[in-house]
């Protein structure tokens, strides 16, 4: 029997497919990389009986990056990124084994059908998954086609059966303008980020910006909310008069008019005009029309629209708004949300998605009478040949989706609903007057019908006061006539609704990627949300975009970028070469990036205004190792030290607190060591500034503590104080921390697991021998003479933290829970003195008496998922 691997987009669309098509009768089980199930049954295809493996994804399978030595900073000169450095595909998760896990699935496959969300990124993850699979697939019988793509806009049975019926051909192209994009935006980007980043944070103190980064996207939307500051800023009120009449008929109570001079910008005139009118003492009716007017039903909706009603209506962020709508998708609650069409095609059943709607209580008299007396004709939108519009796909409640869930949810089927309804009709009355000679009028809305707005309401025509009966030749007393003074505002900070609608006016990325563009200005504190999801820029966001302005125009208007857009569209067509297209912008920002750097005075001079140079800034705390003169410790994000007389800057660990170690300095260097702490509950480590951002070995990545580093003497690193394989995570060792006592304690070097042991002992050292058992190292521990758990008075003890019995009998049993295996297996962790010295730290429980505490539950400075395990607490 042949095999038919299927993949899905994610682990929830998948059991949701592999269930439509098997009837609910697959059976389940996870995949090795425990993230992906695999949902197997037996079935048709292609006219014989088959054996379905339905698996998935998460996401991308794989990310463009360049080749390890073009990754350090220090070493390659930012405009080598735009030729001169290779890329290559790397795992996008390599802790998903995403590649492995596929590989297993499809070996011994016979076909493979690609169920990948349907946009261009869909299709590049076609390939991805193709590329991975196809070493290790059958090879096909003769001219057998084995490669087969689903296209599909909603998880219900309908379409996806009819999916299944009609599978076509992944899009080479589509995929193609996905990785145009990709190398693009990582080049472009990566080479001024770099450039930008090392050049300002090493002048300058308060940047409180971890990256000033640059992004050929997400620098002219920046672009764009800098505009609206600069209006803002440069805005100058103007004053200027209105002339306002009122006037009543018997009792009626008075009626305020509008004049139809609008308003003049010279008081004297102004009082010319009032003067004028008070001469007559009745307003003479010129004229009653009355004409009755339509309010259009919406469009069908798509996804720049669905992202700028949550902004400026439900207050939710547009990414957020993503993750709330793919969430409803794939639970099959509504169809794919990233569409830029606004138009139903001819075959879209619209009566039966409105009749899944006929029982909700929120909106079922609503549909009921539509059903009733026939849906409108939806409005002719654009058909941008992507997906149907967002619709709901079946009938939901708030406690299935939850707060936000049910919310956009509740408005995309209003929407809905309102696009196949009558437009709201009502009679709009507008009477003219003279005062004098001057002219006067006021109208008024009544409604006839109110079609569409009885699902949505907040689209109603307002209630007003009923406008006055009277005809034409009839006279009205004029009650008072005066002289307004007002002034023009300046315009308010730009929404995210308007400028989701600025990006995608002028082709500023796609439907699915506005919303990341947002985001990432938001979180390089370039902007800041502010009540009502206004976006403020921050100082540096300001400076940036004056100092392209400056500099180079065309890298902050979004003309450029609008260019490269609709050149990627034409790969997607098949319009236009990949290679060509890509070589041409790149060589386009290649020039404008030397100009850049010739030029980034004109930056820094607006640079130097708004904040202050690097020497000015911090507080000094440990020794430089070059001149011996004290470094300023600069808190601003991201912290770092900084020597001003060798003008050098390091980096340090971020997330925690610095502070002097001891005085002790760096046998390699003879830099002052600081110790990185997460709080008195969390882990801490020593760090050598100079180490840290310059690895003195190979097998040491830049960004390594003391209790990382490799050196085979050097009382502080690992080699001296790493006791045993971690409890958790496979590549950690548990480290000691000698600052820690009385409550000693060591810490995993790689993940967030903290031993608490031996409390109040006088001394903890790890000794020079390491244990037969476990090869894990010995502990020395001087225990109170008072307090002292040791038989006959002894105070001090050699032992193993996890072998010994008398270290073993001094646990106590509270709240024991286990959920990781103990035993890791595997080779030394750390070699020193000749010796592989924590080969296997962890025996499994089984064997060992000694009981083992875990406490969940840990400081605000560790992550979510940190254990704290306390061990010997005496």
């Amino acid at each position: 029997m042949r095999t038919v691997l299927m993949v899905a987009e994610k682990p929830s669309l998948a059991q949701s497919i592999a269930k439509i098509l098997s009837k609910g009768s697959c059976s389940s089980r996870k995949g090795l990389n425990g993230a992906c199930s695999v949902h197997e049954y037996t079935g048709s295809f292609m006219g014989q009986s088959v054996r379905f493996k339905m698996t998935s994804v998460c996401g991308h399978v794989m990310s463009l990056d360049f080749i390890g030595k073009y990754n350090n900073w220090d070493k390659v000169d930012p405009a080598e990124l735009f030729s001169k450095a290779p890329t290559e595909k790397k795992e996008a998760n390599p802790k998903l084994n995403m590649v492995k896990f596929l590989q297993v699935e499809a070996k011994g496959c016979d076909y493979v059908v690609l169920w990948l969300d349907c946009d261009k990124e869909g299709e590049n993850i076609c390939f991805e998954v193709l590329d991975a699979i196809n070493p290790v697939m059958n090879k096909p019988y003769g001219n057998d086609r084995t490669v087969f793509r689903a296209k599909f806009s909603s998880i219900t049975d309908l379409d996806i059966c009819n999916a299944m019926n009609k599978l076509g051909e992944p899009n080479r192209n589509e995929a193609l303008s996905v990785d145009a994009r990709q190398e693009l935006d990582l080049r472009i980007g990566c080479a001024f980020t770099r450039f930008q980043t090392k050049y300002f944070q090493g002048k300058y103190g308060n940047l409180d910006s971890s990256l000033v980064s640059f992004g050929p996207c997400q620098t002219p939307t920046l672009g764009f909310c800098v505009e609206r500051h600069d209006k803002i800023q440069s805005f100058k009120p103007e004053m200027y008069w209105v002339v306002q009449a009122k006037v009543f008929k018997g009792k009626e109570s008075p009626l305020a008019l509008d004049w139809d001079r609008g308003r003049v910008f010279d008081r004297e005139v102004g009082q010319m005009f009032v003067n004028l009118a008070k001469t007559a003492r009745e307003a003479k009716v010129e004229s009653v029309s009355k004409k009755e007017k339509a309010k259009q039903r919406p469009q069908a909706l798509n996804t720049v629209e669905m992202l700028r009603v949550a902004s400026s209506a439900l207050g939710m962020g547009p990414q957020h708004t993503m993750q709330v709508a793919e969430r409803l998708y794939t639970s099959g609650y509504i169809s794919y949300p990233r569409t830029e069409t606004t138009h139903y095609p001819e075959n879209f059943d619209l009566k039966g998605t409105l009749r899944q709607q006929a029982n909700n209580p929120f909106w079922a008299d609503s549909v009921k009478a539509l059903l009733a007396e026939g849906i409108n004709r939806p409005r002719k939108g654009a058909d941008a040949g992507d997906h149907p519009p967002i619709t709901p796909m079946r009938s939901a409640s708030e406690s299935e989706l939850g707060s936000d869930g049910w919310r956009l949810y509740d408005y995309i089927t209003r929407h809905f609903i309102a696009t196949i309804s009558q437009d709201c009709k009502y009679l709009q009355t507008t009477i003219t007057f003279s005062v004098g000679c001057e002219g006067f009028s006021c109208s008024g809305k009544t409604l006839i019908s109110p079609g569409f707005t009885e699902v949505m309401p907040w689209q109603g025509i307002p209630l007003e006061e009923a406008m006055p009966v009277c005809e034409r030749g009839d006279s009205f007393t004029v009650d008072e006539i005066k002289l307004l003074e007002k002034q023009t505002n300046p315009p308010d900070y730009l929404t995210e609704a308007e400028l989701i609608t600025l990006m995608e006016k002028h082709g500023i990325g796609t439907d699915a990627s506005i919303p990341v563009h947002i985001n990432n200005v938001c979180q390089r504190n370039y902007v800041t949300v502010e009540s009502g999801r206004r976006l403020k820029p921050t100082n540096l966001g300001i400076v940036l975009v004056h100092g392209y302005y400056k500099i180079d125009a065309e890298l902050v208007l979004p003309t450029i970028r609008s260019a490269v857009e609709k050149q990627l569209t034409l790969i997607a067509l098949g319009k236009a070469n990949f290679q060509q297209v890509l070589q041409h912008t790149l060589d386009i920002f290649k020039r404008k990036f030397h100009y850049f750097v010739d030029s980034i005075a004109g930056m820094d001079e607006l640079m130097e205004v708004s904040f202050s140079p690097i020497a000015a800034s911090g507080k000094p705390l440990s020794r430089c190792g070059k001149c011996h003169r004290f470094m300023k410790y600069i808190q601003a994000k991201p912290s770092r030290l900084h020597c001003s007389h060798c003008d050098d800057t390091y980096s340090l660990p971020q997330m925690g607190a610095i502070k002097l170690y001891k005085e002790l300095r760096c046998p390699l260097d003879d830099f002052e060591l600081v110790l990185w702490t997460s709080g008195s509950k969390g882990k801490s480590y020593p760090v050598c500034p100079y180490c840290f951002s310059n690895p003195p070995f190979r097998d040491m990545k830049k960004g390594m503590g003391c209790n990382e580093c490799t050196h085979p003497t050097c009382q502080h690193s690992l080699n001296s104080l790493g006791i045993g394989q971690c409890v958790e995570c496979e590549s950690g060792v548990l480290v000691f921390d000698p600052t820690s006592g009385p409550k000693w304690r060591m810490a995993c070097n790689k993940c967030n697991v903290v031993v608490h042991f031996f409390e109040h002992a006088h001394k903890v050292q790890v000794a020079a021998d390491s244990c037969e058992a476990c090869e894990a190292s010995l502990v020395v521990v001087d225990f109170n003479k008072a307090r002292s758990p040791l038989p006959d008075g002894e105070t001090q003890h050699t032992g193993c933290v996890f072998c010994d019995a008398i270290f073993q009998d001094l646990v106590e049993l509270k709240h024991a829970t286990m959920r990781h295996p103990m035993h890791r297996g595997g080779g030394a962790r750390r070699g020193g003195r000749g010796r592989g010295r924590v080969k296997a730290a962890l025996q499994p429980r089984e064997s060992r008496d000694f009981k083992l505490v875990v406490y969940e539950g840990v400081p605000a400075s560790q992550r979510k998922d940190s254990k704290v395990l306390h061990l010997f607490d005496q």
